[in-house]
């Protein structure tokens, strides 16, 4: 069991989200950052649907009411069990009492802990994963609140882990800070509506993640807004997660995990999978350009995302198997 010390309308139990009910308004929700999500399963053997916690505001602190396995994934946050510094991309065991702290990430948005045979909240819809807009998943269909106390499954068929834990020798990529971050992009149903010059200065510009982005949408600051090039009068249409709509202020909006279903804005491109996880990471006031590419190279960047994860669990099966790992330097002085 764990139990929540620091409480916030952000940080909520998610998974891989729910499919197959767009079609009632039910968004997909699940993790903003999927692979940081699957990279912990993997690092405690979980199965790939496995809940955790996701965490987009810091401070964040748990106990750990019993001895537990964890992962520490996503932002780079400075993260600490009691006084123990933890790398990032990290697992290892709690024992009971232990305290998990995480500090305002250096890098990235949102920080995920995984949990040996992840979080037991009931299943609704397919998915443990929290809908704040229906109030139903997660934990009591709600954000997690000081004094929650949520259980674990039971970890099955799982190896125990090495003392001080082990982690991906290969880093997750995140968003840089100092540099504009390429988001790939096809263009939607609308495009050919816009002017050549709001094509042109959609791939051009640099772009602003506003103070008005969350888990349904971010929305974008830049200093030319896009027009069409003749009014449109649309119907209501179905939306996903990665469409890039344009409101009449010309400024676009790329829908996120836990986008409506549905809307009328003219669709100026679409967000390829393997980048939409890229943006969830973006911070506000990140600079963006977007990339057009091809159809093809959407396809290709999706398969290799795909095949990089099937080869991590893989390699991280093998090694957990063994328990053969050579544990990464953590530091018990204070950073």
């Amino acid at each position: 069991m764990i139990e929540i010390l620091t409480g916030s309308a952000l940080n909520t139990v998610q998974d891989l989200g729910r499919t197959g009910f767009m079609n009632l308004g039910i968004s997909h929700g699940g993790a903003m950052d999927r692979l940081a999500m699957a990279h912990g399963n993997i690092l405690l053997g979980n199965p790939p649907d496995a809940a955790g916690i996701e965490v987009a505001f810091f401070p964040f602190r748990l106990r750990f009411r019993a001895p537990t396995s964890f992962a520490l994934t996503g932002a780079r946050t400075t993260a600490r069990l009691d006084d123990l510094a933890l790398p990032p991309d990290w697992a290892m065991t709690a024992q009971a009492g232990q305290t998990l702290s995480l500090g305002t990430p250096t890098c990235g948005a949102r920080a995920y802990v995984s949990f040996a045979g992840g979080l037991d909240v009931p299943i609704k819809l397919g998915s443990r994963s929290t809908d704040l807009k229906g109030g139903f998943g997660g934990f009591l269909g709600r954000a997690l609140q000081r004094g929650d106390r949520l259980d674990c499954l039971p970890a099955d068929g799982a190896p125990p882990l090495p003392p001080h834990g082990f982690g991906l020798a290969r880093r997750t990529i995140l968003p840089a800070r100092e540099d504009a971050l390429p988001i790939r992009v096809l263009p939607a149903a609308e495009y050919a509506s816009f002017t050549t010059g709001a094509q042109h200065r959609f791939v051009t510009q640099d772009w602003q993640v506003s103070a008005r982005a969350n888990r349904a949408g971010y929305q974008f600051d830049g200093t030319a807004p896009l027009a069409l090039s003749r009014p449109l009068n649309l119907f209501s249409h179905g939306i996903v997660p990665g469409t890039v709509q344009v409101p009449p202020a010309g400024m676009p909006i790329v829908q996120m995990a836990d986008a409506n279903t549905c809307g009328g804005y003219p669709k100026i491109a679409t967000v390829i999978a393997p980048d939409l996880r890229l943006l969830a990471q973006a911070p506000v006031g990140t600079t963006v350009r977007f990339v057009a590419v091809t159809h093809a190279e959407a396809v290709a960047a999706v398969r290799d995302d795909a095949r990089a994860l099937a080869d991590l669990s893989r390699s991280i099966g093998a090694l957990r198997g063994t328990l053969a790992i050579r544990p990464h330097p953590v530091s018990t002085r204070p950073s």
